[in-house]
């Protein structure tokens, strides 16, 4: 039986940015999320920094994986992967001042 993935350290407060995103939706449990946003689905591996050990399976998703899997340890570099500014957000969701 499969045991449970351990959910690296950084990864609730990455999910809690992007949940605040309007027009991003995340589903977690995933390896570690998938996101969607306009239209398009985002798959990432969450690390807690650059030089934290993949997994054998994680290795070969990043090399042979023809849809989007991306590892990463930042914030910015899923909403950059997802083409999301500030600017974006502002301009397709406008807030009343």
């Amino acid at each position: 039986m499969r045991r449970a993935a351990r959910v690296d350290s950084n990864q609730k407060e990455i999910v809690k940015a992007l949940r605040k995103i309007p027009g991003v939706s995340v589903a977690v449990n995933h390896d570690d999320i998938l996101t969607g946003f306009r239209g398009r689905t985002y798959w990432f591996e969450i690390k807690t920094h650059e030089k934290a050990s993949k997994q054998d399976g994680q290795v070969i998703l990043d090399q042979t994986w023809t849809g989007h899997y991306q590892i990463v340890w930042k914030l910015s570099q899923i909403t950059d992967a997802m083409g999301i500014t500030q600017d974006s957000v502002i301009a397709a969701f406008p807030f009343p001042t």
